[in-house]
């Protein structure tokens, strides 16, 4: 069976991913940034919200993935959180400076997530050696990693991502994401031989805002629409689903 986790960044994309038919939520804030750690409300409304699993990133920021004492600290703190409002696993990735994966710091939090699930994420995807990074996030304890095989996109990844798959063997689960869309998932299903993917399925919905200011830009992003809201379209995540179960057989 194909297994289809949603990046939500609202709790409406939430109750959008539920309504789909998706199995798991990696709940995040700026996915522009690649994803950082939701508030506390929105983990706990999302929960409330409903019954699938919900696996928060656990990110203080954007950027690398080298991260201070600090910022080791709240990443702690942030699984701890998550483990008081029942969430299911979390999401996290943790690098050396010299593009390793950071096990020892990884183990860590996988022991103080448990019995949480745990989600290494795209950092993997900045790793030097892949192969090797694989190993060393199966050492950890991670129960899958979230790549695109090294490249912007799972269908530019295709033949790292089939590699993967193959070593992993029930190792770990190879999660393929990024660029995930209906119109390639069925090719990254018979060519990966992954059994879960991971996708937004949003696009997005016009601001009801009347009164538009045309000289201010509160975000800077050149092709972000300042009027318009990235939402989880539950026809969608069905969709991609369809697709993906049919192409498995």
């Amino acid at each position: 069976m194909i297994t289809l986790e949603i990046c939500a960044s609202s709790v409406a994309s939430c109750i959008a991913a539920q309504q789909g038919g998706a199995k798991r939520i990696e709940l995040c804030d700026n996915l522009l940034e690649g994803g950082t750690t939701p508030s506390y409300a929105t983990i706990a409304l999302a929960r409330e919200k409903v019954d699938i699993d919900i696996y928060p990133i656990i990110r203080p920021r954007g950027g690398d993935f080298l991260y201070d004492d600090l910022e080791f600290a709240i990443m702690q703190k942030d699984i701890a959180m998550c483990k008081q409002l029942g969430c299911n696993g979390v999401v996290i990735g943790l690098l050396t400076a010299d593009g390793q994966i950071d096990v020892t710091r990884t183990k860590i939090l996988v022991e103080q997530a448990w019995p949480m699930g745990v989600t290494f994420h795209r950092a993997f995807d900045m790793t030097a050696d892949p192969l090797q990074a694989l190993e060393d996030v199966i050492s950890t304890g991670c129960e899958r990693i979230l790549t695109s095989g090294q490249r912007n996109t799972a269908p530019e990844g295709t033949e790292l991502l089939k590699t993967l798959v193959q070593l992993a063997e029930e190792r770990i689960i190879i999660m393929a994401g990024s660029g995930v869309r209906a119109n390639n998932i069925v090719m990254l299903v018979q060519e990966t031989g992954a059994t879960e993917f991971h996708t937004t399925a949003r696009s997005y919905v016009e601001s009801k805002m009347v009164y538009r200011n045309p000289h201010v830009s509160m975000g800077g992003i050149p092709g972000v629409p300042e009027y318009g809201i990235s939402l989880t379209q539950a026809d969608d995540v069905k969709l991609i689903l369809e697709l993906a179960q049919q192409a498995k057989g």
